[in-house]
């Protein structure tokens, strides 16, 4: 082995995968040198990542470890597991460098900053946790032997939890959106499995290395001025690219929808990576019941209907089990058929392990299908097909072509939103009945 110049830097070409990059590391635990081999690869319609797993030679310990190789979704996400059995232990997971990870039942969270990224599965996350409770245990017994049995206790318990002798939840907090845990009910929706989408905060946006939406100026709004012709207002203010992370600009345009009601459109256009995106919010006060939109696709002229999804809507189409939960996507105003291909791109994309080792041909060969006859009915080649349209906040619409006449291919129904649905949106704790305060009284 040739050595190194004393003064040329070390330089590893991570986007040459055609094998690992190897370097001599020290190891942590003896002292002694190791090897650590970094591989830059991408997990099949998820994303790139970067895979080291260091070795040493001397004290035969070895660790891995994970890092996202590409950019923060738009939004951060939480990822909950119900593990029934044995069976769920082995589901593949990516936890990333951002992810905090919970055990619901046991009220044990172990924070972002405890545990780096990992591509494991569901046993070996629950391994991660016993080997970091266990770290100090025998020092402890010595110690404050009162904290050493409750320590010992969740220890025990999660042991069990290995054995599959009793269920549990896993809940995974990533406000970087990066974290996966495997769906084995693909293409439908895995009941084991629930995802939510949330805003991120300023701490956590600080936290990711964001630059935080309050340190951004105010844009300046446009007047108009006396003889001036009444234009469309279009409103642009800094943001940061989602994918590349460089400054770029957000327009936001107000418009309104005939028939239905106002909507704010908002276009991303990255200059530096070519990253577009667009996202439609909803004007308006919010509804008091939802709305169900039903839609029998019998011609192909039915797919060039307009139609905004809100980023609260879900929709489905029972005849191919496709069903899109709410939060999924964003909001997006396009035809059916652009709808169906951007549902169809973000599946192919998004959905990770369908060409691993560790997918049976059978799960791959019914994933397949389910995006053969998604292609199908964009393509106008599968007709006709149902589609339902759900939004709790009756933010969605969907072009009547015989407005103000109603349409018999459209059947429209609202409904009562439920409690735990009120909750899930953050509307039970929202007042605007009384919520001035009352003025003081003047005192004597």
């Amino acid at each position: 082995m040739s050595e190194q110049p004393a003064n040329e830097p070390l330089f590893v070409d991570l986007h040459d995968n055609s094998k690992p990059a190897e370097i001599e590391s020290l190891c942590m635990k003896c002292g002694e040198n190791g090897t650590t081999r970094m591989l830059f690869t991408k997990i099949p319609h998820f994303k790139e990542i970067i895979i080291m797993a260091f070795e040493c030679p001397h004290c035969g310990f070895r660790n891995n470890e994970l890092q996202s190789a590409g950019a923060f979704n738009e939004k951060g996400h939480t990822v909950s597991c119900h593990v029934l059995g044995k069976q769920d232990l082995d589901r593949q997971l990516v936890k990333s460098d951002f992810a905090s990870v919970k055990f619901e039942e046991l009220q044990v969270e172990i924070p972002a900053n405890n545990r780096r990224g990992l591509l494991t599965t569901v046993e070996g996350l629950v391994d991660h946790a016993v080997d970091d409770l266990s770290q100090g245990q025998p020092v402890r017994k010595h110690t404050d032997e009162d904290l050493y049995n409750k320590i010992q206790a969740v220890v025990d318990k999660l042991e069990s939890y290995k054995e599959g002798a009793e269920s549990f939840t896993l809940t995974i907090d990533d406000p970087s959106g990066n974290s996966y845990i495997e769906n084995r009910c693909l293409p439908a929706q895995d009941p084991q499995l629930k995802m939510k989408w949330y805003n991120r905060t300023p701490e956590q946006n600080a936290f990711l290395g964001l630059q935080s939406e309050e340190t951004n100026p105010t844009p300046a709004v446009p007047t108009a001025t006396e003889g001036d012709e009444e234009v469309p207002e279009v409103l642009t203010f800094p943001a940061n690219c989602s994918h590349c992370n460089a400054p770029s600009e957000t327009n936001m345009h107000l418009i309104d929808i005939p028939h239905f009601k106002e909507v704010v459109i908002m276009a991303t256009n990255c200059q530096q990576c070519g990253y577009k995106s667009n996202e439609v919010k909803a004007g308006g006060p919010i509804s008091a019941k939802g709305k169900r939109i039903t839609l029998k696709i019998t011609d192909p002229e039915d797919l060039s209907r307009d139609i905004l999804k809100s980023e609260t809507c879900g929709l489905s189409i029972p005849e191919i089990d496709l069903e899109v939960t709410r939060g999924t996507l964003g909001g997006r105003f396009t035809t059916v058929e652009g709808l169906l291909r951007q549902v169809h791109q973000e599946l192919y994309e998004r959905v990770p392990f369908m060409h691993g080792d560790s997918t049976t041909a059978e799960s791959r060969a019914r994933w397949e299908k389910f995006l053969a006859n998604l292609e199908e009915v964009a393509d106008g080649k599968r007709i006709p097909v149902t589609l339902i349209i759900d939004d709790p906040l009756a933010n969605s619409y969907l072009q009547n072509l015989y407005a103000p006449d109603d349409d018999p291919e459209m059947t429209i129904e609202e409904y009562e939103r439920d409690w735990e649905t009120n909750e899930t949106l953050g509307l039970n704790d929202m007042n605007v009945d009384h919520y001035q305060a009352t003025e003081p009284e003047t005192k004597q």
